[in-house]
């Protein structure tokens, strides 16, 4: 039996291939009637027919597909974003094509050359380097992104972030409200935007609340890694820098302190409290659960999504910052010092 054709579809449904078309393309089925595009549709399911987006964009000079640029897919901060992100392209036509940079700049710029050969049709990176030659390069030659998780400097990008300095002010002050001074930090990468960002955030909430400022209390972590935290509370407690709470970069930065704990015999939150960032999926699962800042990752990528479709509907929209509320989700790793 011969494959159908759109002219089939739309010989069986009594209209016109061009009506039968936008009827069966999400981003421009409101152009058409909407009992005729329930008729179109149904023929279609009838008769198997599945429209095919490369001749459509063959057609269109439109893809329907959009690059989603991820440094680390086994980061669990990352799959519910670009959740959010696909139940938004989904009902607009549109495809995500993932790739993941493993924070590595050469993989980075490889990986976006091939999306751009697929003629993707426009690109939400989730990468936060601090300097990002590559990103202004794209947006010189006219490429349409948005930025997730990060506010690219010196780039007319859109961006949607969370409130990262009230979340950290949140956490220092959670832990000063228990009744910690000597309250220790593990950034994340010094590389990274976030990281920076948040150790900046630190700073000032302690200075703020009038707690212990003195910088050695403060460490980065290499990667947003466990590994990474663990090393980096190594270095805290071998320095041999008193302290009663941390406050991580994010959570896996605070896994990687849970097992230093278990390396050098201290109890959370008896003798350290410890507050992560992100409040990714099974923290409650932990021994203790994990008191963090909770940040709305389907709503970030949702809004990524968003923000992209406006501007690949109209390129010369000026960009648009929205920075997202957090909260304190209080957990069993947190307690008054010992």
């Amino acid at each position: 039996m011969p494959t159908p054709t759109l002219r089939d579809v739309a010989e069986a449904a009594g209209v016109h291939a061009a009506t039968a078309s936008r009827a069966l393309n999400p981003s421009t089925r409101g152009l058409v009637n909407a009992e005729t595009a329930r008729r179109v549709i149904k023929v279609a399911e009838q008769l198997g027919y599945h429209p095919n987006p490369i001749a459509r964009g063959l057609k269109t000079a439109k893809s329907g597909s959009v690059g989603l640029v991820i440094p680390d897919l086994t980061n669990p901060l990352f799959p519910p974003i670009v959740r959010g992100i696909e139940d938004v392209l989904e009902p607009a036509g549109y495809s995500g094509l993932i790739v993941n940079t493993d924070n590595d700049p050469a993989r980075e710029e490889a990986q976006i050359e091939r999306l751009r050969a697929r003629q993707v049709e426009g690109l939400i990176v989730a990468t936060a380097r601090v300097h990002h030659a590559l990103l202004h390069r794209l947006h010189d030659e006219g490429v349409v992104m948005v930025m997730v998780n990060r506010r690219p400097d010196g780039a007319d990008v859109p961006s949607i972030t969370p409130d990262d300095a009230a979340g950290v002010e949140l956490a220092v002050r959670h832990l000063a409200d228990l009744g910690h001074t000597r309250i220790a930090h593990v950034a994340g990468p010094p590389n990274t935007s976030t990281g920076v960002g948040r150790a900046r955030a630190f700073r000032s909430a302690v200075r703020d609340l009038g707690l212990d400022t003195d910088p050695r209390l403060e460490t980065t972590a290499e990667h947003w890694s466990e590994e990474a935290g663990a090393a980096g509370l190594r270095r805290l407690l071998d320095d041999g820098v008193d302290f009663t709470a941390v406050v991580a970069g994010n959570d896996l930065i605070a896994l990687g302190c849970y097992d230093v704990f278990r390396e050098r015999g201290l109890r959370c939150p008896e003798d350290v409290s410890v507050v992560g960032f992100n409040d990714m999926p099974f923290l409650d699962k932990l021994r203790p659960p994990l008191t963090t800042i909770s940040i709305p990752h389907q709503q970030i990528g949702a809004e990524a999504a968003r923000l992209l479709l406006d501007a690949i509907a109209d390129p010369s929209r000026p960009a648009r910052s929205v920075l997202l509320p957090v909260s304190l989700v209080v957990r069993g790793s947190t307690a008054p010092p010992p």
